[in-house]
């Protein structure tokens, strides 16, 4: 059987089983090794507020948020793109 990806789609090598994660937008449990995961920076004061804060030098606090999105709805969301068939079996890193 021809292989599509060198990676198979996954990122976990010869570990056996990872567990599961639950996709943020539909919900569907994805492998976390499968799964993108995408770190957000969010401002806990609107951004004419901090604005004003940061000019009297005011701390403001940032929280993160982390999602994990299934491959289906990566694609939806432009988290990862359509690679040509040749492009498939390289990794983003190398």
């Amino acid at each position: 059987m021809t292989k599509k990806r060198k990676s198979r789609g996954r990122s976990k090598g010869g570990k056996g089983r990872s567990d599961y994660v639950e996709c943020s937008n539909c919900g569907s449990r994805v492998p976390r090794d499968k799964a993108k995961k995408v770190t957000q920076r969010v401002s806990l004061v609107e951004p004419t507020l901090a604005r004003e804060l940061s000019q009297k030098g005011a701390y403001i606090p940032v929280s993160y948020v982390t999602k994990y999105y299934c491959i289906s709805c990566a694609v939806h969301y432009g988290v990862v793109k359509v690679r040509a068939r040749e492009d498939r079996r390289t990794s983003y890193n190398s």
